[in-house]
């Protein structure tokens, strides 16, 4: 679709090739001399009722607001006299609102290395202009004991949050778990952010406390269809599942090994400071073919240390039986993808899995150059497709610290990865934080629109405007598509499209193409396809 107007959102062609290349939002960046945790660990949540409102956090505290689909963002930090200590984690309800998830220290409670000890939950309301609550907590016990690595997962039937994290008796890192240490899964859940249950212990094989293979760590819990609670974790070179049909109160008797893991999650990845395989659970709770599947993806070293791969299994009876490993990445060369991330749009059942990849730079001089990937599954994870999404390769530096995970999400098609980015500037490292713009259009899948009607969604962001937002349409059909801004007497302002055949997808278009044409007053916006026209009110306050 050729204009003379300037696309906000880069559209690509339908069909694209994995070397294709998707807008790149940096969100956050800072530079540093000395290896320091921060701007890191990035996670992002997507609300279902209105995909234009993201939120995302990263280490130690940052968090970032977007209104636009992820194309500008608000920067700004999350405080909470419970503690916030890091590992961000976040989720959005059904109704709008969003849940900061960080760990948080009680130093009543604290010897040796124990550095947090319970799981905060911080709320924003909609429609996002507010402040986050001070929180809600789950985890803390009256010794000392170390949580760590929390998991969230929300029953859209109830918006019941669902929390999983692993409890340490004393965390090691990097040291040998003292004898009779042990390292546990636990469970927890509250209704709306409300006070939480008392914590449970959900696995019968304890791991160590090294953060290590031996380590039970990674679990992230979702809900079936009918409030079933699913979660899967990384032990002793396995993945190990189990499940509750009651709301949390009882769950398997023994624990399940869903697939092995050959050489364990926590593996070496040159130029990266610590790298693992940890798993990503979630379930199809759409109205699709596929409802009720659960998805366990990870990554693994058993193809060599040279070549790790991503890999997903999947189940159909509830977790009782589980499928043969599929390799997710799709290159033919003995390469590095690691650090993957996984998520379910629960409106088409699709499913998108985000990993870091080397297989472009294999034989090269720099071969440790690092690329990012999405893969996509539109057939229940029968197969994938890989796309490169980053804009620029870079190359980290391991002696400073790269972070442990990555994050999708993704509603109706609105797909939004967020990753870390680390290259050495001279002195030290720079760090990013970075999120990919990815819809429907460049992904050929087709919006789900319950009214059948060519334009699923046509938004103004914000209304009124001072020329700084969005006129937002997106298309559930190929159509003739234009947008036509009018004054109050219907004289032409501005064609933003004229009559283009256009494909499905959303369509973003800046404001401040025509404002300056504009006195404060009142215009309007009118879309039209084949059988179809919507108008809305534009209202222009001025700069």
């Amino acid at each position: 679709m050729k204009t003379g107007f300037t696309f906000v959102l880069v559209l690509l062609l339908a069909t694209f090739q994995s070397s294709a290349q998707f807008r790149n939002v940096v969100i956050d960046s800072g530079d540093f001399i000395f290896d320091a945790a921060g701007i890191d660990e990035p996670s992002i949540a997507i609300d279902p009722k209105n995909t234009h409102n993201l939120i995302a956090g990263s280490n130690i505290d940052n968090y970032y607001k977007s209104i636009d689909g992820g194309l500008t963002w608000a920067l700004s930090t999350i405080s909470s006299t419970l503690g916030v200590t890091g590992d961000p984690v976040l989720i959005c309800d059904t109704s709008g609102g969003f849940y900061y998830f960080h760990l948080a220290l009680d130093r009543r409670y604290m010897t040796g290395y124990q550095g947090f000890n319970k799981i905060v939950s911080q709320y924003l309301a909609p429609p996002l202009t507010g402040t986050w609550t001070d929180g809600t907590f789950a985890g803390l016990v009256d010794t000392p004991k170390t949580d760590d690595k929390p998991g969230v997962g929300i029953d859209r039937n109830t918006n019941t949050l669902l929390l999983c994290w692993t409890k340490f008796d004393e965390y090691q890192y990097l040291a040998d778990s003292t004898p009779g240490d042990s390292s546990y899964i636990m469970f927890a859940k509250s209704v709306d952010g409300a006070p939480w249950t008392t914590a449970v212990r959900i696995n019968q094989n304890s791991g160590n406390c090294s953060d290590n293979d031996q380590t039970a760590e990674g679990a992230i819990p979702c809900a079936g269809p009918d409030g079933q609670i699913y979660v899967g974790w990384a032990y002793n070179n396995a993945i190990i599942f189990d499940r509750s049909f009651d709301g949390g109160v009882h769950w398997l008797d023994t624990d399940k090994v869903a697939a092995t893991m050959p050489n364990g999650w926590d593996y070496d990845i040159p130029g990266i400071s610590r790298c693992n395989g940890l798993p990503f659970t979630a379930c199809d709770v759409s109205h699709g073919v596929h409802r009720g599947t659960i998805y366990i993806s990870w990554s693994d070293q058993r193809n060599g240390a040279n070549n790790t791969d991503i890999w997903i299994i999947k189940s159909t009876d509830s977790g009782a039986s589980w499928s043969a490993p599929l390799r997710v990445n799709d290159d033919t060369v003995v390469a590095q993808q690691f650090m993957s991330s996984m998520t379910v749009d629960q409106a088409t059942g699709y499913i998108y899995v985000l990993f870091y990849d080397r297989r472009n730079y294999v034989g090269t001089a720099t071969p440790d150059v690092t690329d990012v990937y999405l893969a996509t599954s539109t057939d229940g994870g029968a197969t994938f497709q890989n796309h490169k999404i980053s804009e620029h390769p870079f190359l980290p530096i391991n002696t400073f610290f790269f972070g442990d995970y990555t994050f999708v999400a993704a509603h109706n098609n609105v797909i939004r990865p967020i990753w870390a980015e680390q290259s050495f500037n001279g002195l030290g490292v720079t760090k990013k934080i970075v999120v990919g713009i990815i819809d429907s259009t460049i992904l050929s899948t087709p919006v789900i629109n319950a009214n059948n009607t060519a334009i699923a969604e046509m938004q103004i962001i914000p209304n009124p405007t001072d020329g700084n937002g969005l006129i937002s349409v997106t298309l559930a059909v190929e159509t003739p598509l234009d947008i036509t801004v009018t004054d109050a007497s219907g004289r032409v302002i501005k064609k933003v499209v004229d009559n283009q055949q256009s494909r499905p997808g959303t369509y973003s278009f800046a404001i401040n193409e025509f404002t300056g044409v504009l006195q404060p007053g009142i215009y309007f916006v009118h879309t039209r396809t084949k059988n179809q026209s919507l108008t809305q009110k534009l209202i222009f306050t001025g700069h």
